[in-house]
């Protein structure tokens, strides 16, 4: 209520019904009201004071929430004065980047802490984020200053802080050391291009490069060679030694290819296969004179460890543009001139030759029918007789023979390897062992049965879970059944058997 309408109604209340004023009754109102008004005045002044109190308590503890954060971030703060470029303000991580307490820092400029090249650069930088407003980003920069040096990789920002009048105040930046990110992610860049066994360049970094090869030939009208390379006996090793030789072995290998074809691309591409791509217009005779180097190199005993093992190299060769004008007819040929290595005998050098390339398409079309053999009853098994010196039979051996519906009877050396190549040799090999021992289990007299496993089966799975399980479904005596593992072949002499047949 107003001073000027309090006072109206004292006036009526010390007023009586004559309209005679009593004075000391008034005064009594009058007294009151200013009493009552102090009262509210004083109360209002304290809860003023109690809320300015509480406003400046949260300000405050708002302030040392802010200063908590940006002393425990883990990226470097600074504050410098706009005009002066002193610093501030410096948190632990700036203490941590620059290598120095913030003391030595805080109230000082550029020039007073860095080396001058530095300080120089810093102050730009300073003003020109001062005089044009507009941050300044910096990504993945090295650390120029502090105790980490050069080796750091940093993000940082810079930013101006005006005052109220929209005038400089403050230079705030922030540093963030990236460092293991970007070496995370180099990392993973490397590993998608190079082999993590060996670390040559890996199939994907092969082709990319043959494809710039490729590019730069056609528009130079230059010429290159294309080498495909395959170690010999290599899963020998694996399966006597184990894996861990063979990888030794393997890096061993990979380490003298790239030593002797210093200047070309070499690249693992897959298991004991590696490519190299040769330089420009290098000449057939070094191109040749260089693969001959390699399997002379490569066919010298590597000591792995413990472990003298003898491996050989064949080598494929296609020209460009001779044997090929795209990536795929290259590759292709090499691959052909690489089989036709292996086929006379391995540790060769053979060149791509247009009767090769028939060879090859018949190689992937034998593969391909071999997937529909086990299907369409193809196989078959015959037994050969196993006999003491004074030709008492004992038992037989298992014989796998393919009879082709185009090709007839298609030689084990020509079909093994191929399904050991695919995979394929698992399911064949149990399929043999359950036909030999059922058939065995039907015979009059107990004789014993010979199977021949390849290496394959051995590592493929549990062959020993398999092998029981078979002979629980044909009924056959475990003691009557004899397992042999070859050097990559489940047969013996395709004539021999035939001969022992009747065939």
């Amino acid at each position: 209520m107003s001073m000027h309408r309090l006072f109206a109604e004292q006036l009526r209340c010390a007023t009586d019904a004559t309209g005679q004023v009593d004075l000391v009754k008034l005064g009594k109102f009058v007294s009151a009201a200013y009493e009552a008004g102090d009262r509210e005045r004083q109360r209002m002044i304290e809860v003023r004071a109690q809320t300015r109190d509480e406003v400046e308590q949260d300000l405050l503890r708002t302030r040392e929430f802010l200063d908590t954060i940006i002393e425990n971030i883990p990226i470097a703060v600074f504050a410098k004065c706009a005009e002066s470029s002193r610093y501030i303000l410096l948190n632990r991580a700036g203490e941590d980047y620059y290598g120095m307490p913030r003391e030595q820092m805080l109230g000082r400029t550029p020039e007073q802490i860095f080396p001058a090249d530095v300080a120089r650069v810093v102050n730009e930088q300073d003003r020109r984020v001062a005089a044009s407003g507009m941050p300044m980003v910096l990504e993945e920069h090295l650390l120029e200053v502090g105790v980490k040096g050069r080796d750091r990789v940093v993000n940082s920002r810079k930013m101006l802080i005006t005052d109220g009048n929209g005038d400089p105040q403050y230079l705030v930046g922030v540093i963030e050391d990236v460092t293991e990110r970007v070496t995370t992610r180099q990392r993973i860049s490397h590993l998608a291009h190079h082999d993590a066994l060996t670390d040559l360049p890996n199939r994907s970094a092969f082709n990319a490069a043959l494809d710039e090869r490729l590019e730069r030939a056609q528009e130079a009208s230059t010429s290159f060679a294309v080498l495909s390379l395959d170690l010999d006996r290599f899963k020998e090793v694996n399966d006597v030694f184990g894996h861990p030789v063979g990888d030794m072995l393997m890096r061993a290998a990979a380490d003298r290819l790239a030593a002797e074809a210093e200047g070309a691309f070499v690249a693992r591409i897959g298991g004991d296969e590696f490519m190299i791509l040769m330089p420009d217009n290098a000449s057939r005779e070094d191109v040749l004179a260089l693969a001959e180097r390699l399997v002379e190199t490569i066919g010298k005993e590597l000591e792995v460890d413990d472990y003298l093992s003898h491996v050989g190299l064949s080598v494929g060769i296609a020209f460009y543009p001779d044997d090929g004008v795209n990536a795929a007819t290259l590759l292709a040929n090499a691959d052909s001139a690489l089989y036709r290595a292996k086929r006379e005998g391995r540790s060769r050098v053979r060149c791509f030759e247009s009767e090769m390339d028939q060879e090859l398409r018949d190689r992937r079309l034998l593969q391909h029918d071999l997937r529909q053999a086990l299907e369409q009853n193809q196989l078959l098994v015959y037994f050969q007789p196993q006999a003491r010196v004074d030709g008492e039979v004992i038992g037989f051996e298992a014989l796998l023979r393919w009879n082709h519906p185009t090709r007839g009877f298609v030689p084990p050396d020509q079909f093994i390897p191929l399904a050991e190549e695919n995979g394929l040799i698992v399911e064949i090999g149990e399929w043999v062992l359950r036909e030999a021992c059922r058939e065995a289990a039907s015979w009059p007299r107990p004789l014993q049965v010979a199977v021949n496993l390849s290496p394959v089966q051995f590592q493929a799975g549990d062959l020993e879970r398999s092998i029981h399980q078979i002979l629980l479904e044909t009924g056959l005596t475990p003691t009557r059944l004899e397992v042999e593992i070859t050097e990559g072949v489940l047969i013996g002499d395709f004539t021999r058997a035939l001969t022992c047949c009747g065939g």
